[in-house]
């Protein structure tokens, strides 16, 4: 699939929740933060998607807003994906994704250690890297 048939399909399943798509060298899909994960879970399970690779999360700081960069692959398809989701840094909070893909596990305890960005529903959401008595 194309990065504009994903898109398609996303924003006939979801609608308002898949914000745009940015088609440059890797396009991306901009997802609002609350559908984060259901949109996940269809990626992951629906046969024309089929993304059964989380291949990294991180986080980005933006000075204004932090965002969370999910890279997804479908090795079946041999399809490739990037979602956005856009945080405000007052209240950084996103839905885990830990029960679609388990290595968001360790994803999401990085970017929640270097980011402060919540991951509401996760497991264990603790310091993976800095100590914890950790300020900054």
């Amino acid at each position: 699939m194309t990065p504009q048939e994903i898109f398609d399909n996303l924003q006939a399943k979801f609608g308002d929740a898949i914000i745009d798509l940015t088609e440059n060298v890797d396009p991306w899909i901009r997802v609002k933060p609350e559908s984060i994960a259901d949109v996940c879970h269809y990626m992951r399970t629906d046969a024309a998607l089929g993304f059964e690779s989380l291949m990294c999360l991180g986080g980005v700081d933006y000075g204004d807003h932090l965002t969370v960069v999910y890279n997804l692959c479908s090795y079946a398809h041999k399809h490739t994906i990037t979602l956005k989701v856009e945080v405000g840094r007052e209240e950084p909070k996103v839905p885990t994704v830990e029960a679609v893909w388990r290595i968001a596990n360790w994803h999401e305890r990085e970017a929640y250690d270097m980011y402060g960005i919540v991951f509401e529903g996760h497991s264990d959401l603790r310091r993976i890297l800095c100590p914890d008595d950790w300020e900054g």
